[in-house]
């Protein structure tokens, strides 16, 4: 199956753009996402981290 799949993808032409493009991307999506982290606001943060438990709070106030 191999062998198949590796002589199937040898016949394509640029081929070997596709490895290069995909790291370059998934590089760029964690530096971006290690930006973003590092700049956050604490409060945004915070906010975000107590959602789920003021929903409960709303709900029950209701």
């Amino acid at each position: 199956m191999l062998k198949f799949v590796k002589n199937h993808m040898e016949t394509i032409e640029g081929v070997a753009n596709y490895p290069m493009v995909s790291l370059l991307i998934f590089f760029l999506f964690f530096v971006l996402l290690f930006w973003w982290v590092f700049t956050a606001s604490k409060e945004h943060i915070k906010e975000m981290g107590e959602l789920p438990l003021d929903h409960n709070d709303q709900q029950n106030k209701l």
